[in-house]
Order: structure tokens, then C-alpha cells, then sequence
């Protein structure tokens, strides 16, 4: 709850509440002139109030992002959770899909199709060649391949 006291989160409240009273001021305008015989503000009579309850679920949604993303005590840098370790990008060491997604992931594929290139495609072996040396060499630029 502390977090949505900051001076960021005071403006936005601020924010929020001046638009409210804003489009909610705007919306009784609409009316006034609506009974005073004009036809058309009887749908801005509408109109500004819708507005003034999208900001307020905007308003609550952001508090409630806020509130969820707060850093807790396992996000914390340690010994395992700072910088990457120098092999962190070789394929041993990647996370599997359900630890990078968080989910279980499916992979669909065709049946009987397979990615293994054949022996009579040499641009696809040079093409595999070319991002196997990118995948060892991160940093490298792609104008820096010796092939």
C-alpha cells in the first residue's frame, strides 16, 4: 500500500480525480443544455460520464498492477539472482519453456515434417552454420561471421 504514495502515485491520483470531477462537471453541462432544448447533448449528457468511469477502471486497474508487481523478498539480488554467469546463453543452462513462460508451453507441429536440413540443400546447411556461430558468438555482429 506504500507504494501508491509516492509522488508519481500522488499526481496520479490527482490526476484522476481532477478528470472524474472534469468529465462528471461536463456531463451536468450536457444535461442543462439538454433540457434547455438542445437535442444532440442528451448523448454528451451520456458520453462524459462513460468517460469518467473508463478513468476510474484505468485508476484501479494501475493500483492494482502496482500493488501485484511489488518486489518481494525472493526477487532480491543474491548469489543467484544478479548478474548472468558467463554461460547463462549456452542451450545447457536456458530455462525450459514452462520456466520462461511460466506456463507449460505445447509446441504444434506438422506430422511427418521435419527441420533437419538434407544433404542436398547447401543453403540451409550454410544458412544453420551461420546461426549456430551467432548462438556462440553473442556479441559478435552479424557482420563479424567469418563465412
Amino acid at each position: 500500500m506504500r507504494q501508491l504514495w509516492t509522488p508519481a502515485w500522488i499526481l496520479r491520483h490527482l490526476a484522476a480525480v481532477a478528470l472524474v470531477v472534469g468529465f462528471l462537471a461536463l456531463g451536468w453541462w450536457q444535461i442543462s443544455r439538454a433540457a434547455a432544448g438542445n437535442t444532440l447533448s442528451w448523448a454528451y449528457a451520456v458520453e462524459w460520464p462513460v468517460f469518467a468511469a473508463f478513468v476510474v477502471f484505468i485508476w484501479v486497474r494501475e493500483m492494482r498492477l502496482a500493488r501485484r508487481s511489488v518486489p518481494g523478498p525472493d526477487s532480491l539480488p543474491g548469489p543467484n539472482h544478479g548478474s548472468p554467469s558467463p554461460q547463462s546463453g549456452s542451450p545447457e543452462n536456458a530455462p525450459s519453456r514452462e520456466e520462461a513462460f511460466g506456463r507449460p508451453v505445447r509446441v504444434r507441429s506438422a506430422p511427418g515434417v521435419t527441420a533437419t536440413p538434407g544433404p542436398d540443400d547447401p543453403e540451409l546447411a550454410a544458412y544453420n552454420d551461420y546461426l549456430a556461430w551467432l548462438n556462440a558468438n553473442p556479441h559478435a555482429r552479424a557482420g563479424d561471421y567469418p563465412g
